[in-house]
């Protein structure tokens, strides 16, 4: 079977050379920040059956502001981080780029420029040495695998050192000034994540109580729950589940997460054809992302889509 080579501008992985794949070391205080933005929130995460079990504060209101701020960044990610700015599957109008930018900064998982970065760099080494989060770079038994998994679940990020040249993969997104600025502002999108749900909170139930159950709930919870099915795909994807295209790594097909991540984990179908702006490409695969795109496309906002055409999807099978 034949592979699609993406047009998006991912590096190949280089042979040598002045400009190193890993940037500097984190300074102490960005990595505590990391610490800070994936630890509390998860603690919220861990906390929240609990919480609501003994307390009963749980409102229709919480469930609504949790539901929509979920659904808003998780498409910030989806389809602003990940299949506009990482594989340009779509042209957008500026106001549809610089809205992308901003709800995918509010999901709390690093600035634009250093997101796309990242995934490219993982585009070019997937599953070898050199990709950031890979489950199999320790090796097969029982005890790597385990380790394989919290690396690329979540372990890649507490490592300093694990950073990527953004110059190298990134020089595009370097040139637009919108996106440099939104980057920079990252600690402005960050606040507005966390408060914005306690203010609309409290606003409609006209309540401290409903100021801080929002907050929990919509903002804490929430960031956590995004975070652990955007994280999923970069583990469990690499792991197990179908794989009916060819690629030169491991991702798989996972349909228990495609509605929480999005479509995202129709992993080995992005991985066959990375710049295709369905990663559903088959009867029945749910991808919102997609959906999302296609809605944008018909009200005019974004043009150029590629879609998984016939004679796109028979490549991809062809022997």
């Amino acid at each position: 079977m034949a592979t699609l080579t993406p047009t998006a501008p991912v590096p190949a992985a280089p042979k040598a050379g002045p400009r190193p794949i890993h940037g500097e070391k984190r300074d102490a205080g960005r990595q505590s920040l990391v610490y800070l933005f994936l630890l509390v929130p998860m603690a919220a995460l861990a906390a929240a059956v609990p919480f609501a079990w003994s307390t009963g504060l749980l409102s229709w209101t919480d469930i609504a502001l949790t539901v929509g701020f979920y659904l808003l960044t998780l498409h910030g990610i989806t389809v602003g981080y990940h299949r506009l700015f990482t594989h340009g599957s779509f042209k957008p109008n500026r106001p549809v780029k610089i809205a992308l930018a901003i709800l995918g900064s509010m999901a709390v998982q690093g600035p634009v420029i250093t997101w796309v970065a990242d995934h490219r760099r993982h585009h070019a080494f997937s599953d070898k040495e050199g990709d950031p989060h890979s489950p199999w770079l320790f090796g097969t038994s029982a005890w790597a695998l385990t380790k394989g998994f919290w690396h690329a679940h979540m372990g890649w990020m507490f490592e300093p050192r694990n950073t990527t040249n953004e110059e190298r993969f990134a020089p595009d997104l370097l040139r637009d000034r919108d996106l440099v600025m939104i980057d920079k502002l990252f600690w402005v999108w960050t606040v507005a994540t966390f408060a914005l749900p306690a203010v609309l909170g409290g606003l409609i139930t006209m309540s401290w109580q409903g100021a801080a159950t929002a907050f929990f709930w919509a903002a804490l919870v929430r960031v956590s729950a995004l975070h652990h099915a955007t994280w999923s795909t970069n583990s469990i994807c690499h792991m197990i589940g179908e794989r009916p295209f060819k690629s030169r790594d491991r991702a798989a097909n996972f349909w228990p997460l495609a509605l929480l991540s999005g479509g995202e984990s129709w992993h080995n179908s992005h991985h066959a054809d990375q710049t295709c702006a369905r990663h559903g490409v088959k009867r029945g695969q749910i991808d919102t992302s997609a959906r999302v795109i296609r809605l944008m496309e018909q009200a005019g906002w974004v043009t150029d889509v590629k879609w998984p055409t016939p004679e796109r999807l028979a490549r991809l099978a062809a022997d």
